[in-house]
C-alpha cells in the first residue's frame, strides 16, 4: 500500500527487541544491525519518540546493549524474566508496548512497530480507526504474521535487504527457523551483542542520533 511519508511527520518507533532477535538468530544465525533498521524505519521524518522493550538477565549481561540503545536516543523499557515453578519462562512485553503506543497517539501521525508478532493486529487496527495514525511495520517477512502484514499500512520487510539490516551476515538461511522464536532462552538476546550490532552501516552507533535528530 502507498503512504504517505514527509519531513514533519511525527513518528513513535516502538521495538520488540526479542522478537527481531530471535528472528535473525533463527533465519540467519546473525544479528540485528539496529541502526540501519532504525534508519529506514524512520525515513527522514520527525521522531518523537523511540522506545526498546527488554528482559533483564541475572547475569546483567544486556548492560551493554541496553547502553548502546540508550546512546541512540531510545527509552529501554526492562523487566526481570519471571520463572516460576516447573521452569517455566515468561517475558511478555506485549501490554506494555501496546499500552505505550496508544497514549503516544495522539502525538504521532505514524506507528512503526519493530515486531513480527501477529498479537498486536489489535494494536494496529485501534491506532488506524480510533488514533487516526498510519501504521508501519517493520520486521523480517519470512517470520511474520500474515495477518499483521495485511493489517498495516506499510510493511518493511527485513529479508529483501538482509546485508544491510544484519550483522555478521554469511548468505545462509535456515530454512526450519523463522517460527523456533519461542524455545529460545531469554538470555540469548544479549549474548555476544556488542555495540557494533547498533551501529549504522558506514558510522559509528553516535550517527544515528543526528540521523533522527536526537543527540
Amino acid at each position: 500500500m502507498s503512504i504517505t511519508k514527509h519531513p514533519e511527520q511525527r513518528v513513535g518507533i516502538f521495538i520488540d527487541t526479542q522478537n527481531l532477535y530471535h528472528s535473525a538468530k533463527n533465519i540467519y544465525r546473525a544479528r540485528v544491525n539496529f541502526g540501519n533498521v532504525l534508519k529506514d524505519a524512520l525515513a527522514g521524518r520527525r521522531l518523537v519518540r523511540a522506545l526498546a522493550y527488554a528482559v533483564t538477565t541475572e547475569s546483567g549481561e544486556e548492560k551493554g546493549f541496553f547502553e548502546a540503545l540508550t546512546k541512540l536516543g531510545i527509552e529501554m523499557r526492562t523487566k526481570d524474566l519471571q520463572i516460576f515453578a516447573g521452569g517455566a519462562k515468561k517475558a511478555d512485553w506485549d501490554v506494555g508496548l501496546a499500552v505505550d503506543a496508544i497514549s503516544a497517539s495522539p502525538k504521532l501521525d505514524s506507528v512503526v512497530l519493530l515486531t513480527g508478532d501477529g498479537d498486536f493486529v489489535p494494536l494496529v487496527e485501534y491506532l488506524q480507526l480510533h488514533a487516526g495514525c498510519q501504521v508501519e511495520v517493520v520486521s523480517f517477512g519470512r517470520s511474520t504474521s500474515g495477518r499483521l502484514k495485511e493489517a498495516t499500512d506499510h510493511f518493511l520487510d527485513l529479508d529483501l535487504d538482509p546485508r544491510r539490516y544484519l550483522i555478521n551476515y554469511r548468505g545462509s538461511v535456515r530454512r526450519s527457523g523463522s517460527r523456533q522464536a519461542a524455545g529460545n532462552s531469554v538470555r540469548d538476546v544479549f549474548v555476544s551483542a556488542p555495540d557494533d550490532s547498533i551501529a549504522p552501516e558506514g558510522g559509528e552507533a553516535s550517527d544515528i542520533g543526528r540521523i533522527t535528530g536526537v543527540e
